[in-house]
């Protein structure tokens, strides 16, 4: 099943890609912003679009889903990989050992499981966004309580990531600001915030991960395949 979801996705270009990280870099620029990680989001695309990534001088690519990461393997060297979906233990059982930097951490449990299955084992922390309930993540209230576990369990927190809300500016903008604050507060580098539609006003806040896809690869397919892949 997951070949046959790769083989209908979408190529890219290394010119598509080079036009489009071109404006993604001008925007930083403008903003005024420093040391920001471009992490390329290649799920729905084939591999060339990592390899492209690759070439292309990016380090760091994302996967939402286990099956498509590992229909993917192996990586040029150097390149890191990025799992920015929902985690669930064996996710982590399936790709621990290929995973950089965990971006979707809100429970204990899966802390654990991230120390068992990673040699070294790197974590952020997805905190809810302001009034969206739709999607995961913990309340402020609870980061303290996971940095605990993440250290007892010797899981380096690099940062908090969190996910605009669709179709609404203003609470997006409110949560990019509000992660800086807590980010701050517990004394964090990363800020992982901002995607295609919203990384300028990330960017604005103090984001220092970006998880772009449709904005350099361009739209990527329509599939319901991949949830009854995860599923198995």
């Amino acid at each position: 099943m997951v070949d046959d979801y790769l083989r209908r996705s979408i190529t890219c270009s290394d010119e598509q890609v080079l036009a489009s990280l071109h404006e993604v870099h001008d925007a930083i620029e403008t903003i005024g912003r420093d040391e920001v990680t471009i992490v390329a989001v290649t799920k729905g695309f084939d591999r060339s679009a990592i390899d492209c990534a690759a070439r292309l001088g990016l380090a760091d690519v994302g996967e939402n889903y286990a099956q498509e990461l590992l229909g993917k393997l192996p990586l040029p060297a150097g390149l890191r990989a990025h799992f920015i979906g929902r985690i669930q233990r064996n996710k982590v059982r399936k790709i621990g050992d290929q995973v950089t930097l965990w971006h979707s951490v809100s429970r204990p449990e899966i802390l654990i499981e991230i120390a068992r299955r990673s040699a070294r084992p790197r974590a952020l922390i997805q905190v809810a966004a302001q009034g969206d309930t739709t999607k995961d993540g913990v309340e402020p209230r609870e980061i303290e309580a996971l940095l605990k576990v993440a250290e007892e369990h010797n899981v380096e927190i690099a940062g908090l990531m969190t996910i605009g809300v669709h179709g609404d500016v203003a609470r997006t903008r409110q949560s990019f600001a509000a992660l800086d604050r807590l980010a701050g507060e517990f004394g964090l580098a990363e800020r992982s915030m901002g995607m295609s539609g919203d990384y300028r006003d990330a960017l604005e806040a103090g984001a220092t991960m970006l998880r772009l896809g449709s904005v350099l690869f361009g739209p990527r397919p329509i599939s319901g395949r991949m949830t009854k892949i995860e599923e198995v």
